[in-house]
Order: structure tokens, then sequence, then C-alpha cells
């Protein structure tokens, strides 16, 4: 239990951090780009995107047309915001978020 509350102070953002410290009610909207599900950024889900095809860092770096060090400091901070510690736990957080969404739009059509 500790770990896990550590693991969710780290993805904090700064304003979530003091808003928690002052004891405030947060708000439920999002700053533009954000998803507020997982407070991933537009590309930081792209790049989850890639690491669960199996990309390195260097692999998503070409394609997407930044440098290394970008790549790395976006899984960086999917592994920080999502309180994971592996690739692999990102790999399966975007495939189950793929099969939610298939079921959801499953159930729309039907």
């Amino acid at each position: 239990m500790y770990d896990e509350q550590v693991r969710h102070g780290k993805a904090m953002t700064f304003e979530n951090a003091v808003t928690y410290a002052l004891d405030e009610e947060q708000g439920s909207a999002s700053p533009p780009g954000v998803d507020s599900a997982s407070g991933l950024t537009r590309r930081e889900r792209q790049v989850a995107g890639l690491v669960a095809e199996g990309l390195t860092n260097k692999a998503i770096a070409a394609q997407l047309v930044i440098s290394q060090r970008t790549a790395q400091g976006h899984v960086e901070h999917i592994l920080a915001k999502l309180g994971f510690t592996s690739r692999a736990q990102i790999a399966v957080w975007v495939v189950g978020l793929a099969e939610a969404e298939r079921r959801g739009s499953a159930s729309r059509t039907v």
C-alpha cells in the first residue's frame, strides 16, 4: 500500500500535488491535449502505442522524427504517470485500452 501511494504521488502533476496538499477540490477538466483518464498527453499515448508494438527508444525516435533522448523521456514520463516500472506494463495497458474501446464500440453498434 505504501509503495502504491508513493507511485501515485510521483505521478502527480505539480498542480495536482499543490491541490492535494492544500486539501482543495480537484477540478475535473484536464489541460488541452491531456487524456483525463490516464493523464498522458497525445504524444505520450502515441509513444505508449509504439512501446506496445515492441519498438525500442531508438526506433520510436526514428519513426516520430525526435531524438532518442526525447523518446526515452516520453517513456519515463509514461512509466511515472501510470505508476509502472516496465515497458511490458505499458504494453499490457495499451492492449487493455484497445480491448475496452473495442467492447465499447461494439455495444454502441448493437
